[in-house]
This record gives C-alpha cells, sequence and structure tokens, in this order.
C-alpha cells in the first residue's frame, strides 16, 4: 500500500490513485458508520450546515459551525450477530435495505466487509490512502489532465467519474447508516482490535477518520498541475501537502466533496458527535490561468 508521500496524479489508469477506490470506501465507511469518514455513513438528522463564507482573495475563512442539534446516538439492533468471519451474508442484508444504489450494491460484492471497513477506516484516520483495499472499486476512465505541460489542470470530466459515488452516498440514510453501524459495531470492534488495537474503541478511530476528511478543502476553479515523466502533483502547495486521504477525496471535485462532506456532518449527531467540535467548511478559489 502506498505511504502518504508516494500519492500522485498518475497519468496512467492502471496506477490512479485511491479515491476512485476510496471513495468508494469512503462509501463504505458511510454505510457502516465510518467516516462516517470515509467513509461509515448513512442516517443522520437532517443537520443543515450554514453555506460557507465567500472568500477574499484565494482562501475563505472557514465558516464558524454553530447548532443547537441534540446529539441521539443511534442503538443497534437487537439481533444475534454471527462470528466475524461469517458476517458477509447479514452486512449485505442490512446494508441492501439502506440503499438499492448500484455502487452500494458494487461494495457489496465484495468479501471481508467488516475487515475493510476498519482497515478502510484507520487508513484514512491515520491520512492514508487504502487503495489495496478499494482497488476493485476504482472507476473505470482514468484521470484526465490537460495536455498544455506547461499549464496543465484537471479536467471536468476527471471529477464527473466520481459522481455516481458521491450521488451513492447522498441516497444513503444518515439515521439508518448510524443505526447499523451500531448494529455491526461488535465484530467492527473485534475486526479494529485485530489490527493491532486491543485497548480503545473503533469509535475515536471513526471520528478522526471523519476529521480527517472535513480537514479537505473545497477547491473551487482550475485546478494546476505539476507535471513530471511519469505523473502530476498539485502546483499549490497547499494542496500538495495534504494527507493522501485529503487529496483522494480532493479529486473528487468541488460538487462531490461537498456532498460526502455534508454528508458526514449530517450523521454526526447519530454517532453522538457534537457538530460543533467537527472542523468548520474551508473553500479554497484556485487562481490558475485560463
Amino acid at each position: 500500500m502506498p505511504e502518504l508521500g508516494d500519492l500522485r496524479l498518475d497519468k496512467s489508469a492502471d496506477v490512479e490513485p485511491s479515491l476512485g477506490t476510496s471513495d468508494r470506501r469512503g462509501l463504505r465507511i458511510m454505510l457502516f458508520g465510518v467516516v462516517a469518514v470515509v467513509l461509515a455513513l448513512a442516517g443522520y438528522l437532517v443537520l443543515r450546515r450554514p453555506p460557507p463564507a465567500q472568500p477574499s482573495g484565494n482562501a475563505a475563512h472557514p465558516a464558524r459551525v454553530t447548532s443547537d442539534v441534540v446529539l441521539a446516538p443511534e442503538r443497534g439492533e437487537d439481533i444475534p450477530l454471527p462470528p466475524l468471519d461469517e458476517t458477509d451474508a447479514l452486512v449485505r442484508d442490512l446494508v441492501g435495505r439502506l440503499s438499492s444504489h448500484p455502487k452500494v450494491a458494487a461494495w457489496l460484492a465484495t468479501d471481508r466487509l467488516i475487515r475493510n471497513f476498519a482497515v478502510v477506516t484507520v487508513n484514512i484516520a491515520d491520512g492514508q490512502t487504502p487503495v489495496k483495499h478499494l482497488r476493485p472499486l476504482a472507476p473505470a476512465s482514468p484521470f484526465q489532465a490537460s495536455t498544455d505541460a506547461a499549464n496543465a489542470v484537471i479536467l471536468p470530466a476527471s471529477y464527473i467519474r466520481y459522481d455516481a459515488y458521491a450521488d451513492a452516498v447522498a441516497s444513503l440514510d444518515a439515521k439508518g447508516t448510524a443505526r447499523l453501524y451500531a448494529t455491526l459495531k461488535p465484530r467492527i470492534q473485534e475486526a479494529y482490535q485485530e489490527l493491532g488495537y486491543p485497548t480503545g474503541s473503533v469509535d475515536e478511530a471513526l471520528k478522526r477518520a471523519i476529521v480527517e476528511l472535513l480537514k479537505t478543502p473545497v477547491v473551487e476553479g482550475r485546478v494546476p498541475l505539476k507535471r513530471s515523466s511519469v505523473s502530476y502533483t498539485f502546483a499549490d502547495q497547499r494542496l500538495e501537502s495534504l494527507s493522501a486521504a485529503q487529496k483522494q477525496l480532493l479529486r473528487m471535485g468541488p460538487r462531490n466533496v461537498r456532498i460526502v462532506q455534508d454528508k458526514l456532518r449530517e450523521i454526526a449527531p447519530f454517532l453522538g458527535i457534537d457538530p460543533a467540535t467537527l472542523p468548520a467548511a474551508t473553500v479554497i478559489q484556485s487562481g490558475a490561468s485560463r
């Protein structure tokens, strides 16, 4: 699995970093209540986030998040849970009831769902990209940038690849997702402990993952790139210095970043997370020339 410093905007489809993959993982995470970040998610109270302040210059001042939302952590369903190795069938059934979106169904076709969810959650919480675990869900089309080497930018078509994934996230019922997470939490906790965390709660990792994704700025305008012999990097050092997980989310484009982040904020109260403790939205206006 690539480390943080290895995340690049590769020009070849087979080297495409994980956001396509992460995306979907994000989907998964949301489905599980994880990203909740990236990725556990599905149901929340309709918590309306105030629109981000209009930027002056290159970056907008983060809007202060104020909310009178009452925290109401969802309780899990009282059903018998099979051993961790035998949970895939149950997860497919429960998540299938939550959303019939084709992209959600595609995720359910994979195996080791709870274990993958735990790994992806920890990866995102640590700022890493879970490429290895999400590659089967990667977009079919490659990353696309303009061919002008001197003024390369990400093309809109590259963002559109992720529209269906963001729409799948938007389709998830927030409250139901949080309930699903609570129902499966004993097995998710078990999978988390298998990763080398014998103490502590997976809830903590989930919140860190959510915070990591919410720190990703929404970038409006054309995003300039630097081109090397085999890859692209962000020309704006503010973007290039982001974590691998944040770069992956950023590559989904401003529309989709907002959808994912809005869903994460929506689910927070149902996970027992006070929205006021989450990072405020940040918008960056790109100054790329046409």
